[in-house]
C-alpha cells in the first residue's frame, strides 16, 4: 500500500464484513449498495495485495490477514467517529491544525484554500461538531477540534500498524518505527539497540526524532512517535502514558580537565557554589536533582542549555560546571578532554521507555522494545 492517507470507507466496508460475515449485511452498516460494498473491499485488497476473504455459500470468512487487520480497523473506526468522514477531509483538517491558517494549509498540502474550507465544513457536518473556529486571517481549533485532531492522528497511526502487520504476514514488510529520543538515551542505549534490532530485521526502517520530553510527549500521545526513550517522568494513575524502567543512571559533575577543580579530592557543597554552571531548563529531571544536590541558595545559571553539544563546547572554554550522565560525555572523557566528578551525594535517575497506555505494538516494534531491554542489562 502507498505512502498516501488511507480510504477510510475501503477499511469501513471491510470491517463491516468482518463482524457482519456478510456482504448483504455489512451493506446495511455502511450505507452503500452490495456492488459498491464488493468493490471497495476488492480495491483494498488489491491494495494490500492479499485475499482478505474467502467468499463461501455460507458467507464471507476471513484469512488470517484479515484477522490481523481487523483490531486495528475497529479501533481506528471507533476513534475517527463517523463512518462519514473521508481521509480527504481527515487530511485539510489535520493540516489546518498544523499550519494555523488556510493559506498555511493550501501551502503544506498544494490544495486549494477553498477546497479545504469545505472538506473541513463537510468533516464538521459529518461528526455534528465545531472543529475549528476563525481568529483574523488565522483559525484556532475548539476543545473538541483538539480532541478530534489527536483521535484522527491516532486512528492514522492504527491503520498504518495494521497494515504493517499484513505486509509482514505476507514476508515483505520493510517495518517502520518511529522513535522519540531525549539526550542520554542518544549517547549509546539508543545506537546498541537500533544495531541489535536491524542485524535481524534488516529492511526495517527507523526514524529517529531529538528533543525534550516535552516537545516529544505531545508527538507520541498523537501516534507520530511509537517509543519515546529517556528519563521517566512520574506517571499518575490517570496519565494515558505508560513507563517501563530500562536501567538507573548516575548523572556526574562535568567540568575541563584544566578545571581549578581537577586538583581537588572529593567535591564539597562550597566547591559547587564557587563556579558558574550551564545546565537544562528548569522542567528537567537533572535540572531539579542539581537544585536538591547543593541545597540552600542555589548559584545563578546564566546559561540555561539543553544541548550536549553545546554544553561541551561551553566547558571546554571556561570554568562552567554542569550535571551529566558520564555516557553523554564519554569521547571527551576517554580523549582527557572532560573530567568527571562524584557529586557531595549520590544523585540517581530512571531512563527507561515511555509509550501510550493504549498501544499494541506490530511484531517490529514487539522486537525493537526487546533489544532496548537487552541491550539495558549491560547498565
Amino acid at each position: 500500500m502507498s505512502d498516501a492517507l488511507p480510504n477510510i470507507r475501503q477499511f469501513a466496508a471491510f470491517a463491516a464484513v468482518y463482524d457482519s460475515g456478510s456482504v448483504t449485511r455489512a451493506t446495511d452498516v455502511v450505507h452503500l449498495t452490495q456492488s459498491a460494498l464488493t468493490q471497495a473491499l476488492a480495491r483494498l485488497e488489491s491494495e494490500l495485495g492479499c485475499r482478505l476473504f474467502e467468499r463461501r455459500a455460507g458467507g464471507m470468512t476471513p484469512t488470517a490477514p484479515a484477522d490481523l487487520l481487523a483490531p486495528r480497523v475497529r479501533a481506528a473506526l471507533d476513534r475517527i467517529g463517523s463512518r462519514r468522514v473521508t481521509a480527504a477531509q481527515i487530511r485539510a483538517f489535520l493540516a489546518v491544525a498544523a499550519a494555523g491558517s488556510y493559506p498555511g494549509a493550501a501551502e503544506r498540502t498544494g490544495l486549494a484554500p477553498a477546497s479545504l474550507h469545505r472538506a473541513v465544513g463537510d468533516l464538521q457536518l459529518a461528526l455534528g461538531e465545531r472543529l475549528v473556529e476563525r481568529r483574523g486571517r488565522y483559525v484556532s481549533l475548539t476543545r473538541k477540534g483538539i480532541e478530534r485532531a489527536r483521535g484522527f492522528r491516532l486512528a492514522l497511526a492504527d491503520l498504518r500498524s495494521g497494515v504493517a502487520e499484513v505486509d509482514d504476514w505476507l514476508g515483505r514488510a520493510k517495518g517502520r518505527i518511529v522513535i522519540g529520543a531525549m539526550p542520554l538515551s542518544r549517547a549509546r542505549w539508543l545506537p546498541a539497540a537500533i544495531v541489535r534490532h536491524v542485524a535481524g530485521f534488516p529492511d526495517c526502517e527507523i526514524a529517529v526524532i531529538e528533543g525534550s520530553h516535552d516537545e516529544l510527549a505531545g508527538p507520541l500521545r498523537d501516534g507520530e512517535i511509537d517509543i519515546l526513550l529517556g528519563a521517566l517522568r512520574p506517571a499518575t494513575a490517570h496519565d494515558d502514558l505508560a513507563n517501563e524502567a530500562a536501567f538507573v543512571d548516575r548523572p556526574k559533575i562535568i567540568a575541563r580537565r584544566s578545571h581549578p577543580l581537577s586538583k581537588t579530592g572529593a567535591l564539597t557543597a562550597d566547591d559547587l557554589h564557587a563556579y558558574p554552571w550551564v545546565l537544562p531548563a528548569q522542567s528537567t529531571p537533572l535540572r531539579r536533582f542539581w537544585a536538591e544536590l547543593l541545597l540552600g541558595d542555589l548559584p545563578h545559571v546564566a546559561i540555561e542549555c539543553g544541548s550536549v553539544l553545546a554544553i561541551r563546547e561551553i566547558l571546554l572554554e571556561t570554568d562552567n560546571l554542569t550535571l551529566l550522565s558520564s555516557d553523554q560525555v564519554r569521547v571527551e572523557i576517554d580523549a582527557g578532554l572532560l573530567v568527571a566528578f562524584d557529586p557531595p551525594r549520590p544523585v540517581s535517575r530512571q531512563i527507561g521507555i515511555t509509550t501510550r497506555r493504549d498501544w499494541h505494538p506490530t511484531r517490529q516494534q514487539r522486537a525493537f522494545i526487546e533489544a532496548l531491554r537487552e541491550v539495558a542489562k549491560d547498565y
